[in-house]
Parts: C-alpha cells; structure tokens; sequence
C-alpha cells in the first residue's frame, strides 16, 4: 500500500475573506537549520521554514510545536517570535487568492530526524553552503542571512531577543 500525503487543508482555502495566521520554527542543529519543500500553493516547490497554520486556541509555540512534529516528525521546544511577515499572493486579475500572516519563532532541536509529511516534499537539515544550491524563498534567505547572519560564522539563532517584522507581497 502506498502512503498519501495528507493534503494540506489551508492549502485549499483560496481566496480567503480574511488572512490565515500561520507560525514556522527556525530550527537549528550542527550548524544547519531545518528546511521544508513545501507541496502547496503559494510556495509549492520552494524550500522554507517548516511551519504551519494556528489553531483556534493554540499559542504561536503550541501551533509551531504540533506544525513541526506533523511536517517533519522532528520534535521542538517553540520559543520567542523572531520574524514576522505577510505573504500576499494575487491572481491575475488582482484578487487576493492566498493572505497569509506568519509569525517565525526561535525553536531548539529536541529529538527526531526530518521526513516529509503532512503538506511537505521533502525535509531535511540545510547548511548555509547548501542555501545558493536550492530553491529557497526570498523570505527565508532573508531571516536567515540577513537576521540571523545563518552562514557568516556570526550566527545569532536566539535572534536580538525582538521580532523583525518584514512585508512580503507575491
């Protein structure tokens, strides 16, 4: 029997009447982080942050805690927010057919080894030599290098202790 891949349901919500809030865990371990090839639109294809939408009830450290754990089977400690941005993807004739607002938060590697699940292609430990080799989105390389300095041998992954906030229309 083959496995399916459980299809991603915010994923089907298109055109929205309002923005999905949705949370990704910068995760690292031995000088890599944690990276998703998402399955879905807007960013099917693209490597990014592993995360996903918040439930009613949850804290952004819950949702990025359970989205992890379902998207890669690796388990986290979710701490602070770290990067928040918006991701605004447009048809053709200008309507918004995905809003989402998502916050990243800071998260420390606790147990697990990355395999595709949930709504991913592939997940796996990224160096930062990697990074230029992959199909990763703007806003990743952007926390990642220019935030975090992931890659220069000053990396910071506590992050300067706030929340970067950056706009991101598609």
């Amino acid at each position: 029997m083959i496995a399916r891949r459980k299809s991603n349901p915010c994923a089907a919500k298109a055109y929205p009447t309002k923005p999905t809030v949705a949370v990704g865990a910068v995760v690292f371990k031995a000088g890599s982080v944690l990276l998703v090839k998402r399955a879905d639109p807007p960013s099917e294809g693209i490597w990014a942050i592993p995360g996903g939408s918040v439930e009613l009830g949850e804290t952004l450290q819950q949702a990025a805690e359970r989205e992890i754990k379902e998207e890669t089977g690796v388990e986290i400690r979710a701490g602070a927010p770290i990067y928040v941005f918006d991701v605004v993807d447009r048809d053709r004739e200008g309507r918004v057919r995905y809003h989402y607002v998502i916050a990243d938060v800071i998260a420390q590697y606790v147990a697990g080894s990355p395999a595709a699940r949930d709504d991913a292609l592939d997940a796996r430990w990224v160096a930062p030599c990697e990074l230029d080799r992959l199909e990763v989105s703007q806003v990743t390389l952007d926390l990642l290098r220019n935030t975090l300095r992931f890659g220069s041998g000053e990396e910071n992954p506590g992050g300067s202790g706030g929340a970067s906030v950056r706009p991101h229309n598609t």
